[in-house]
């Protein structure tokens, strides 16, 4: 894994909550939805079986619980767009959040995973919808209807806003990741190309 959930300042019960999300998205991601099981992800996470389900119901909770701890990881969260007042600054937080996590090897591993299983399995597909771009389009849609009763910049339909600034993000780098190519090329300008993004964005919105 190259990001950790922290169990820093945590309960007894948090601390486990977070070993058994930490061994769910390695086991997601490794051996994909199908293949992983309850028993398996409390074995990884060094808890007894009771515990992972006295922390979720079953095991599309667990899924769609570990996909929305990538967020929170990534400090995607609530939080992040508490004001409204400075987009500025938050949107280029967001750009430098979201542009690294759509680029790591979890992001990439699900996302190909659930493409590959579609066909067989669309609740799998429509679970990481849910979990994942779902709840970030919510949080970042919200965040521009604040932004919007500001005046400075005008969001009139948020959500199709907040679609084309994330989809602008994936950039080259996600396209050529998902097809498995090297992107050794791209790393060094990734940052220029996110902060462009969000000035782009921002221009193009401004009252």
């Amino acid at each position: 894994m190259t990001t950790k959930l922290s169990c820093l300042n945590l309960s007894r019960s948090e601390q486990k909550r977070a070993q058994i999300l930490e061994a769910a998205i390695e086991l997601f991601c490794g051996h994909g939805f199908p293949n992983t099981s309850m028993d398996e992800v409390a074995r990884k996470a060094g808890v007894s079986k009771q515990t992972v389900y006295s922390h979720f119901g079953c095991k599309d909770d667990l899924f769609i619980s570990s996909i929305k701890s990538k967020c929170v990881v990534s400090q995607i969260t609530d939080e992040l767009f508490g004001d409204a007042s400075e987009p500025e600054r938050t949107l280029t937080n967001f750009g430098e959040y979201f542009g690294a996590m759509i680029v790591s090897p979890e992001a990439i591993t699900v996302f190909t995973a659930c493409v590959a299983q579609a066909e067989t399995h669309p609740e799998i597909s429509a679970l990481f919808f849910d979990a994942g771009p779902q709840h970030l389009l919510d949080m970042l849609s919200g965040y521009l209807k604040e932004v919007d009763k500001k005046g400075k910049y005008r969001f009139d339909e948020p959500r199709d806003c907040a679609v084309r600034l994330c989809l602008m993000m994936f950039g080259e780098m996600r396209m050529k990741l998902e097809l498995g190519l090297d992107v050794e090329e791209l790393i060094e300008g990734r940052t220029d190309y996110i902060n462009g993004c969000v000035e782009m964005f921002l221009k193009a919105y401004k009252v």
